[in-house]
């Protein structure tokens, strides 16, 4: 529970929040992420993995227990930074969710005895794939958990009539340097070279001659 904090001075914490932060968080609603009781219903996670690095433009959910005035649902910013009541500014970007977690935690220490937070992100758009040349839409794409080249070429709409199938690839940058993993079309279709059908990882560019 909140200490060492009159409610007159936590009024003013809470309107010292940014405009543009109070503006960007997800309001609450009953039946939602809160409801008119106070009470959160836990959001679903847009990902399982506990090494995953927080980008921006993701969207978390922050949840400290029996503190409604302090949970919320945040954007991180291109600034890789999140606003939130009483600790204004905090980095996001490159930290896990457990590393934010106990970020936060820490942050809040100087205002509530062992506040218990959760971090979840619940919108992945930070990490994308790109899809250029000849397919029907070519451009970035939000990187789904186990996205392939095939899914990719996919949600691009597909090839246009002047692709060259057998001449795809992927270029992946891999330290100082980019490599060039290549992909046939027609016999990825037809069961053949599966291993081609790579997991696509973030900042991948799927080129379609």
């Amino acid at each position: 529970m909140l200490r060492r904090i009159p409610a007159g001075v936590f009024a003013l914490a809470l309107l010292a929040l940014p405009a543009c932060a109070q503006q960007n968080a997800v309001p609450s609603t009953p039946g939602s992420a809160a409801g008119a009781s106070g009470d959160r219903v836990a959001p679903k996670a847009a990902t399982a993995d506990p090494n995953y690095v927080i980008g921006p433009q993701d969207i978390l959910d922050v949840s400290v227990w029996k503190e409604p005035e302090v949970s919320r649902s945040v954007p991180v910013r291109p600034d890789g930074k999140i606003s939130l009541p009483l600790l204004n500014d905090v980095q996001a970007a490159g930290l896990t969710p457990a590393q934010l977690t106990t970020q936060i935690s820490t942050g809040l220490n100087k205002f509530m005895t062992n506040p218990e937070v959760t971090v979840i992100v619940t919108q992945i758009n930070s990490q994308r794939v790109y899809v250029l040349g000849e397919v029907t839409r070519s451009g970035g794409y939000i990187l789904l958990p186990g996205m392939t080249v095939l899914q990719a070429i996919s949600n691009a709409g597909g090839l246009t009539q002047y692709a060259n199938g057998k001449k795809i690839y992927v270029l992946r940058t891999n330290g100082a340097k980019q490599d060039k993993l290549f992909f046939n079309y027609k016999q990825v279709l037809e069961g053949k070279k599966t291993d081609e059908n790579i997991v696509l990882k973030s900042g991948d560019t799927v080129v379609v001659p």
